[in-house]
């Protein structure tokens, strides 16, 4: 049954056909038939159809894309402060400093405030650590208190390479 119709479609190539309006030269197998009449819907319609339909919708997202991903953004920075507030002691949540600005140090001293800093204005410098019951904890921090009371400190720019070697500036 293939053989056949493979067989008569060769036919076909064979076959010419001389267009009546144009008088082109044609191969029957190479015609596009149109007619007037409406032709039953198939399911390659049917498929097709749903193939447009798909290839729409991906434009459409794809051009919306950048914008989605953009609104989703804002929202998880709009989180950001709530969760750190959230994961700090709420003491030093009630200070209202801008999350930004607030960098872990954990020890001696818990967190270090460089406040306006978000906004691109550096305000003030503050560290933060709630009072702990550990002596040797308390001697540190009053040693970091006295040491900024006395201004017993110095700004050094260190480069550190990634072979390991330390420059100081």
């Amino acid at each position: 049954m293939v053989d056949s119709f493979l067989e008569t479609f060769q036919q076909f190539k064979s076959i010419l056909c001389v267009c009546p309006k144009c008088n082109a030269l044609s191969r029957l197998s190479d015609l596009k038939l149109r007619s007037k009449e409406k032709a039953r819907r198939t399911w390659l319609d049917d498929y097709e159809l749903k193939q447009q339909k798909l290839e729409e919708q991906e434009s459409e997202f794809e051009e919306k894309e950048g914008e989605i991903r953009e609104k989703a953004a804002q929202r998880g920075r709009a989180q950001v402060p709530e969760m750190i507030r959230k994961s700090m002691d709420t003491q030093f949540a009630k200070l209202r400093y801008d999350p930004y600005d607030i960098k872990a140090l954990l020890h001696p001293v818990e967190f270090v405030v460089f406040d306006g800093m978000n906004k691109g204005e550096l305000d003030n410098i503050t560290l933060l650590s709630r009072l702990s019951t550990n002596s040797n904890l308390q001697n540190l921090q009053k040693a970091v208190a006295k040491a900024v009371n006395e201004k017993l400190y110095d700004w050094k720019v260190v480069r550190v390479s990634l072979d390991g070697d330390v420059e100081f500036e």
